[in-house]
């Protein structure tokens, strides 16, 4: 589950190391973003030399998060 002020590892190669989530994309008034979701993060960290710097905006997609998901049919994955 990530909220805003969460910060997050990236998981490409596009030059950020770390994330700090600002926005969920969807609704106006959810609360937490799941695998699967759009958010707005801005650039915490980044790796020197690349394209994506610090302060940057950028949308990222949720891939993996700690907390197990659970799907309407009952199974936790």
């Amino acid at each position: 589950m990530i909220q805003p002020q969460t910060h997050l590892n990236v998981a490409d190669n596009s030059g950020a190391r770390e994330l700090m989530c600002i926005r969920i994309i969807g609704a106006s008034n959810r609360r937490y973003a799941h695998i699967g979701d759009v958010i707005v993060a801005v650039i915490k960290e980044a790796v020197p030399n690349m394209p994506l710097e610090r302060s940057e905006i950028v949308r990222a997609v949720i891939v993996r998060t700690c907390k197990e998901l659970k799907r309407d049919n009952g199974m936790i994955i």
